[in-house]
């Protein structure tokens, strides 16, 4: 178990800055995960706490001492890849025992801890089999397997999920959510993936082209966005944005866009006047909180085509076409509707994230 803590963290390589001066500090025993697009610097932030990357600068601490030049072995961290990484030519019993072996434990030693990980793991079965006999799956577990055998201080995983079926993929979130509080080991996993992210961290840092955009538990990010980016990043289906202006009649201040005006009251509207970068905005609404029906109820309401529609069972999907731009809506699973044809939407304006157009920043 460790505290973790990186303090302006930089990676270049060359003239590509990779990873530019984060601030993080990942607290002992917590799941922590860092979530972004496909090179926006995650998986180099978890090599070089792994010792894997050199820093270009900043620094590294492990429960306060300085780790930037210790190297990887010398850190006492258990790395889990997305391709298993596992020794082709060894069964899953020689897998797990290679690190304790390495420590020149005894034979006894390897054999007992071996076998007390196989059954946390339910992969005493698998023991004898070479990984070319294994399933993604059970490789997969071998490889956590051989991880926790070694009894580190931090986890760090990148995208250890990302090569196995989708079906096994929410079950093993189950189990590692499961693993990790039982252990107890501070552990640090990479991912794209939101619906990961969001069912197994304590926290989340979201990172964009190198930089860390927010920070926070997971509901704190969905329901509170930093900026745009995030707001669009995180949820499924992603959220909808519409270009606005803050604009007023009288005493009534309105949020227009190009289809739909909506009504502030006073305070929304002062909120907005005193934190809002100029009149130009940008409204985001999750497709959970659009409402659709057949007929015109408010003069909030605007109308849409239906563009295409995917059941899902428990919710239905809606996307909607307004004019050369697509929304997508979760309606009730009884919503009934044929495509190209026409329906009114409203967006709840309580559930609203209001974002400045010119540096995307959340005004709430």
């Amino acid at each position: 178990m460790v505290k973790v803590v990186l303090e302006k963290l930089t990676k270049k390589f060359g003239t590509t800055l990779a990873v530019d001066g984060i601030d993080l500090e990942i607290y002992d025993k917590e799941f922590f995960v860092l979530l972004g697009p496909s090179g926006c610097g995650k998986t180099t932030t978890l090599n070089m706490v792994a010792g894997l990357e050199p820093i270009t600068s900043g620094n590294i601490y492990f429960d306060g001492a300085l780790v930037n030049d210790r190297p990887p072995e010398k850190r006492d961290v258990a790395m889990v890849f997305q391709t298993y990484a596992l020794y082709p030519q060894m069964n899953a019993f020689d897998n797990m025992a290679f690190p304790l072996k390495i420590r020149k434990l005894s034979t006894s030693e390897i054999k007992s801890r071996v076998e007390k990980t196989a059954d946390m793991l339910h992969i005493r079965s698998l023991l004898d089999k070479k990984p070319y006999e294994m399933s993604g799956g059970e490789r997969q577990r071998v490889a956590l397997a051989r991880a926790i055998v070694r009894e580190p201080k931090a986890f760090l995983m990148d995208e250890p999920l990302s090569n196995i079926d989708a079906k096994l993929r929410v079950y093993m979130r189950a189990e590692l959510i499961r693993l990790q509080k039982d252990l107890q080991i501070t552990t640090i996993y990479v991912t794209h993936d939101q619906v990961e992210a969001m069912s197994m961290a304590d926290r989340v840092a979201i990172m964009n082209e190198g930089k860390v955009a927010q920070v926070s538990d997971p509901m704190t990010i969905f329901n509170h966005p930093s900026d745009s980016f995030v707001g669009g990043f995180v949820g499924t289906p992603p959220m909808n944005f519409f270009e606005a202006e803050f604009a007023k009649k009288g005493q009534q201040a309105y949020l227009q866009t190009s289809d739909f005006a909506l009504k502030l009251d006073t305070d929304t509207a002062m909120l907005i006047e005193e934190k809002a970068a100029g009149s130009e905005l940008t409204i985001g609404a999750r497709p959970q909180d659009i409402r659709l029906a057949s007929k015109r109820s408010s003069d909030e309401d605007f109308e849409a085509e239906v563009y295409a529609v995917e059941p899902l069972g428990t919710e239905t999907v809606v996307d909607l076409r307004i004019g050369d731009r697509l929304l997508k809506v979760v309606a009730s699973h009884t919503f009934e509707s044929k495509i190209t044809d026409k329906v009114w939407a409203n967006v709840d304006k309580k559930r609203i994230h209001v974002f400045n157009k010119s540096d995307g920043k959340n005004i709430f």
